[in-house]
């Protein structure tokens, strides 16, 4: 089948087999390798990415399920150099350590902050619970999300 999405603000279109799951789609036709496999059970998150600006695990989605609509991955979050508030935060706060969660991580963080950025540490440890990460013990990715967010609500010193 023909799906046609726009990813990062670029409109692609592939021939897909029916049961081809976006992660495979972005990973495979359009080269996007940002978006990582994890576990295949939406599990980990590290497949996260923003579809019509939700966040979602594209392990559970099917490409066709996509097409025609608006699909954001890591990679098209940054303004050419300029990293995305999300990114120039997790960076600043260390919120990373061997980096295979970060991608995800960061992409449902955008969306949680979207939704509230006047979010609590408590807010953002539920917002996430179902991302995974191995390495950080997570402190310094709420730390990341929560100055993420003040600059998002204008409060950021």
């Amino acid at each position: 089948m023909q799906v046609s999405i726009n990813v990062n603000g670029e409109r692609r279109s592939h021939e897909v087999e029916d049961r081809t799951l976006l992660v495979q789609y972005l990973r495979d036709d359009c080269g996007l390798t940002g978006t990582n496999i994890g576990c295949d059970t939406t599990s980990c998150g590290a497949c996260t990415v923003l579809l019509d600006g939700e966040s979602v695990k594209s392990c559970t989605v099917l490409a066709a399920q996509a097409d025609g609509h608006e699909v954001t991955t890591i990679e098209g979050l940054a303004d050419g150099e300029e990293l995305h508030p999300m990114q120039r935060a997790f960076q600043q706060k260390h919120g990373l350590q061997c980096g295979f969660c970060t991608p995800g991580m960061v992409m449902a963080s955008v969306s949680l902050v979207e939704e509230n950025p006047n979010l609590t540490e408590a807010e953002v440890r539920a917002g996430l619970e179902g991302n995974l990460c191995r390495c950080t013990g997570y402190h310094n990715i709420v730390e990341a999300v929560l100055t993420a967010a003040k600059v998002k609500s204008g409060a950021a010193e």
